[in-house]
């Protein structure tokens, strides 16, 4: 038992360099967050691996080559996450070596950029939701609505592409703020609790889309399966490096709203009204700020950037709608608005890390045979250190004033 005249416990040698830098900067902890999960995911590619077992079974007359076995299998797995999503050694030494290649060089990269955009979008709206105590589940059904309305104004409507691509863009945005507006009208008016009627709504519109995809105009022409028309060349988003790399100007309406939703959040007076009603509805009402108003604009504008997820894949690498749209971005993105912590340049890093372990964890598969599920683990895992700073800080001997202020917080389920 410690007590005033007991000598002070000497933090262990290794922890010391985090206890400073946790001083200096609190997303350290995200990013012990990020290589505790690293490890974790080592130990379950050991555990999963057979030829692994087998010589750590024999570790006490083979040592070496138990070790070196096991260091072999996850070096060998997380070079091949990082060479499927960032960039490969061998192609960038063949790139310094002979000036040719750049296409495949950048070609990681760019598929971990363009699985980014739509998760950092539809995270945006996500975050701005939570941080303001309204809980929108409803993104995935969003992310589709805006995808149909884009799909209808580009090949409805016949533009020169300077004129047509902000067009589908702002149907797409207009139609995911239709479907934030229904469940956000209903709670206003009736009482009647987002996460009910945003999930409900995320049906609504997958049973919508193929019912669309089976009658005109929405499906292809001559075709019995549920697709859709093909986006025209004139509402296509432009590739950015050209046409050998996928990522294209989705990227660049991604950024431009991080940059416009940390504006928002900070500088604005809707936004200034937003952060009071998430941090104390009370005091908002005390301070005039009409609290069903802000609800049903906030469900707007997260079905909006939602929205705006949608058309971003559609138009800049789909061109065309089947069942099931857009798999699980909608529901990715509410653990992509955590992760970052509801703060828009949070949820740029968040969608960029949970593209990169997706992305990666693809080629990780097709190089070595670990299953793709790994990745999802070790994202599973980044969340829940993520979301509990106070095991961080135990695990790493963190000082606990940085460590202490990381919260996750949504508002709560109440009202």
């Amino acid at each position: 038992m410690s007590g005033p005249g007991s000598p002070r416990r000497q933090p262990r040698p290794w922890t010391v360099p985090f206890r400073r830098l946790a001083q200096a900067n609190v997303a350290v902890v995200t990013g012990l967050s990020v290589v505790s999960a690293l490890v974790l995911g080592a130990v379950l590619i050991v555990v999963t691996t057979p030829s692994v077992l087998h010589a750590l079974g024999r570790i006490g007359t083979h040592p070496g080559r138990a070790l070196g076995l096991t260091g072999a299998s996850v070096g060998d797995a997380y070079l091949a996450m990082f060479s499927g999503a960032i960039v490969s050694p061998s192609a960038l030494g063949h790139v310094l070596s002979s000036g040719h290649g750049w296409v495949t060089l950048f070609t990681p990269l760019s598929e971990t950029l363009v699985a980014a955009t739509p998760l950092v979008l539809a995270g945006l709206g996500v975050a701005i939701g939570f941080s303001t105590g309204v809980f929108n589940i409803g993104a995935q059904g969003q992310l589709i609505a805006g995808a149909l309305a884009a799909l209808y104004v580009g090949f409805e409507v016949k533009l020169p592409i300077g004129i047509h691509v902000p067009l589908v863009l702002l149907a797409g945005a207009a139609g995911g703020a239709a479907a934030g507006f229904v469940p956000g009208i209903l709670k206003a008016r009736t009482g009647a609790h987002e996460v009910i009627t945003t999930i409900m709504f995320n049906y609504v519109m997958l049973n919508l889309l193929d019912y669309l995809l089976s009658v005109s105009p929405f499906q292809q022409p001559g075709q019995s399966n549920a697709i859709s028309r093909t986006m025209p060349a004139t509402a296509r988003l432009p590739h950015l490096f050209g046409s050998g790399l996928r990522v294209n100007a989705g990227l660049l309406v991604a950024l431009a709203f991080v940059a416009g939703a940390t504006w928002f959040t900070r500088r604005s007076t809707l936004g200034f009204s937003f952060r009071v009603i998430g941090l104390n509805p009370n005091a908002g009402k005390t301070a005039g700020i009409d609290a069903r108003r802000v609800t049903v604009l906030v469900l707007m504008l997260s079905g909006a950037l939602a929205g705006l997820a949608g058309t971003a894949s559609l138009a800049g690498t789909d061109f065309f709608l089947s069942s099931g749209y857009g798999g699980n971005i909608g529901f990715d993105a509410i653990t992509v608005a955590l992760l970052g912590r509801n703060r828009p340049v949070g949820v740029l890093f968040a969608g960029l890390l949970f593209a990169a372990l997706d992305v990666g964890g693809r080629n990780m598969q097709a190089v070595t045979g670990i299953p793709l599920d790994l990745a999802s683990v070790i994202q599973a895992l980044i969340v829940m250190f993520v979301a509990t700073p106070v095991l961080v800080r135990e695990i790493f001997r963190l000082r606990g004033s940085a460590a202490a202020s990381l919260q996750l917080s949504t508002g709560g389920w109440g009202g």
